[in-house]
């Protein structure tokens, strides 16, 4: 019996499709038709201003049905300062709403224009990132990068975040 290294045996294939369970789990070190960044690359990126950075961490809807006068708070999002937040979009599956939310976010972050450099996270080991610069990539956008260390990694390398809120749905 051989002995190999770790990094050999947790080597995780790149799906055909989008991953639709399971989204905590160790990912691909690679993106079909996109760029995966270290943590020190997307700083570089982040620095120079020459990105549209896209944060896909999913929200928890406020329920619908709680009794009146409970007060309901979000949990705060620290992201990497300048990002855009479309929650919920990293799905395998998107329901046509969610997708219409993420074909507009995508349009802003990327200034309307499909060439222009974005780069997706979520946190460490989150399927989300993945899916949606898939998504990305199949919406016709050239240049799609991929941080999967996430703001986990962003924050361990000690590198600024800032509160950021979803957004707008309209």
């Amino acid at each position: 019996m051989s002995c190999l290294p770790m990094a050999v045996l947790a080597q995780v294939a790149e799906p055909d499709g989008y991953r639709i369970d399971d989204y905590r789990a160790p990912v691909p070190s690679e993106l079909s038709g996109g760029t995966v960044l270290s943590v020190d690359q997307a700083e570089a990126i982040w620095r120079a201003g020459t990105a549209g950075f896209v944060d896909v961490l999913p929200q928890a809807p406020k329920p619908p049905n709680l009794p009146a006068g409970t007060i309901w708070r979000d949990k705060p999002r620290h992201s990497i300062p300048g990002a855009i937040w479309l929650p919920n979009t990293g799905y395998g599956q998107l329901a046509d709403v969610n997708l219409d939310y993420f074909k507009r976010g995508l349009d802003v972050a990327s200034q309307g224009d499909k060439a222009h450099p974005l780069v997706f996270f979520c946190l460490e080991e989150c399927w989300m990132s993945y899916n949606a610069a898939k998504r990305a990539i199949e919406l016709g956008y050239t240049s799609v990068s991929w941080l999967p260390d996430g703001t986990d990694g962003w924050t361990f390398m000690d590198l600024p975040t800032e509160q950021i809120k979803p957004m707008p749905e309209n």
